[in-house]
């Protein structure tokens, strides 16, 4: 399960020209397929016959230990086991195409995680940390999860209203500024592009992109 809008600067840099942004006031979710799930380091299979447009975002993403529904805010933080990375790889023409977000978010090995889970005790506050994306090496997204809209005890509360989360649920909690939709002009990922995603205390992943 996903959070989308989650960071002010990327509702900005993603708004239409000459539109006013709009913050969310509440959370924005969404979900990506099981089959989506890939490896830390495993090669990112591009059709490009389905889509043209690919793109990086990185997430932290927070993996439900205790699960159960209706989690109060204060319960929240007994409800989330650790922590990962997640990178949301997305075919933004899909995305656009479909007026909603699941399809485009949802293509085999589009969900690279790990590439470890750091419990929630040895990883500390988790709005404390630096999240970087880079691209063949180049800086692309660079920004603290302090920068959130919505705070993890806030997710954990909005979502488990009338409905369960699992065990081994994981949230991904949004992505900041500096995706290739946001450029200008928009810049995509290429064949052979390295995507490395890196969350200060747990790691990178590096997943290239292949046509197939």
């Amino acid at each position: 399960m996903c959070l989308g809008l989650n960071y002010a600067n990327h509702v900005r840099e993603t708004s239409k020209p000459g539109r006013e942004p709009r913050i969310p006031a509440v959370p924005v979710f969404f979900t990506k397929a099981a089959t989506s799930v890939n490896g830390p380091y495993d090669p990112v299979p591009w059709n490009r016959a389905i889509t043209q447009q690919v793109d990086y975002e990185v997430e932290l993403g927070a993996i439900v230990g205790a699960g159960g529904r209706d989690i109060s805010r204060g319960d929240a933080a007994r409800a989330i086991f650790g922590y990962t990375i997640v990178n949301d790889v997305s075919a933004r023409d899909l995305q656009f195409a479909h007026g909603q977000w699941f399809k485009g978010k949802s293509l085999d090995g589009f969900c690279p995680m790990g590439p470890v889970v750091v419990t929630a005790d040895e990883f500390g506050d988790p709005h404390a940390k630096r999240l970087t994306l880079r691209v063949n090496g180049d800086v692309r997204q660079s920004a603290t999860t302090g920068d959130m809209i919505f705070r993890i005890d806030a997710i954990v509360e909005a979502l488990s209203r009338g409905m369960t989360l699992e065990p081994g649920d994981i949230i991904a909690t949004g992505t900041p500024e500096g995706v290739g939709l946001g450029r200008t002009p928009p810049e995509y990922l290429k064949d052979g592009d390295v995507m490395e995603a890196e969350i200060e205390s747990i790691g990178t992943l590096r997943n290239a992109l292949v046509a197939v």
